[in-house]
C-alpha cells in the first residue's frame, strides 16, 4: 500500500514538475525532487528512468548531488519568469494587491535561483562520467 502511495505521489509530482516548466509561477525543481524521492521508494526502474531522463536526468542528479544548477537553467528560468509575469502584470491584472503578489513572488523565487550554487563543468563531466 506504501508503494502504491508513493508512486502516486511521484506521477502528480512529476505532472506538477513538468507543468512548471511552462507555468513560471509553478516551481519545477521541487516537485522534480519530490518525484525522485517517492520513486526511490517504490520503484528502481522509475527513478532510474527520472534521473537518467534525456530533459530532467542531468538536472536532477546535479541537484541531488552537488545542490546546484547551471547557469543556462538559471538564466532561463529567470528570463521567463519575469516575462510571464511582466506581461501578466501589464494585460491581465487589474487588481492592485495581485500585482504586487505577483511581483513579490518573481522576486522570492529570483532571490532563490541566485541563491543555488552554479553548475561548474567539472561537476557536470564528474556526472556524465557516472551515467556511463
Amino acid at each position: 500500500m506504501k508503494k502504491v502511495i508513493l508512486l502516486i505521489a511521484g506521477n502528480i509530482s512529476l505532472s506538477l514538475g513538468v507543468a512548471g516548466i511552462f507555468l513560471p509561477v509553478l516551481p519545477t525543481t521541487p516537485f522534480l525532487l519530490l518525484s525522485a524521492a517517492c520513486f526511490l521508494r517504490s520503484s528502481d526502474k522509475l527513478y532510474y528512468w527520472l534521473t537518467h531522463h534525456k530533459m530532467f536526468g542531468n538536472y536532477i542528479r546535479s541537484y541531488l548531488k552537488y545542490k546546484a544548477i547551471s547557469i543556462k537553467a538559471k538564466i532561463i528560468s529567470i528570463s521567463l519568469l519575469w516575462l510571464v509575469i511582466g506581461i501578466t502584470i501589464i494585460f491581465f491584472i487589474t487588481i492592485i494587491w495581485v500585482k504586487v503578489l505577483l511581483l513579490l513572488i518573481a522576486a522570492g523565487v529570483t532571490i532563490y535561483l541566485l541563491s543555488i550554487k552554479t553548475l561548474t563543468k567539472e561537476m557536470l563531466l564528474a556526472l556524465k562520467k557516472e551515467v556511463k
